[in-house]
């Protein structure tokens, strides 16, 4: 499954850069800064960083930031737009530094990672976290279900279950909202929350 959904990013790298640059996710990345305790400029791990456009930003906001993607060619999109460093990494096999950053930005990536893994790939992301760090995540809504969409593997859970996800990794959750704003409910498939590590 993660094989496949690596592979679909590489082969369909620009068209999906050429499809999403344009999103706006302030609402997201506003959302994760404000809950951080540091002072600014923070250290942020931009988890599924996509071809840059969020790590793009975070830098020109002055901030230390680190992309990390599973997808090559995504990286390299990533390092040329951005000009930041771009960990090349497969989400159940991380190899991230103890308590490096301040905040995990993971805007539509998490929900990627097999139910049966996502435990351990929340507890490498508390692991990263330093004191009372803030992860992030925005993943497609649902009722706890895992399938594909085209060649993309996807689990879409429900608040409860995933709040209940966070909380087995030792996170505490902070808010959480529904994407786009503005809309009803039925219109708003992205579920935002933001969660703060707790030892």
């Amino acid at each position: 499954m993660v094989r496949d959904t690596i592979r679909f990013y590489d082969d369909n790298a620009d068209a999906f850069w050429l499809g999403t640059r344009d999103h706006d996710v302030s609402q997201n990345r506003d959302a994760l800064v404000q809950h951080i305790r540091e002072k600014p400029p923070l250290h942020l791990l931009d988890f599924g960083c996509g071809p840059g456009r969020d790590l793009k930003h975070f830098a020109n906001q002055g901030h230390h930031v680190i992309g990390l993607d599973a997808s090559a060619r995504v990286c390299e999109l990533a390092r040329e737009w951005a000009g930041c460093e771009v960990w090349e990494q497969d989400f159940l096999a991380l190899d991230l530094p103890p308590e490096r950053f301040d905040g995990v930005f993971a805007n539509a990536s998490l929900f990627h990672v097999p139910s049966g893994n996502i435990h351990s790939v929340l507890t490498a992301l508390h692991r990263t976290l330093g004191f009372a760090g803030v992860l992030l995540s925005s993943n497609p809504r649902g009722h706890n279900q895992e399938s594909w969409q085209v060649d993309r593997f996807g689990v879409f859970y429900d608040l409860d279950e995933w709040q209940r996800r966070l909380e087995q990794a030792s996170f505490e959750l902070l808010e959480h909202y529904f994407r786009p704003p503005g809309r009803p409910l039925h219109q708003q498939p992205w579920l935002v929350t933001v969660a703060r590590k707790i030892d």
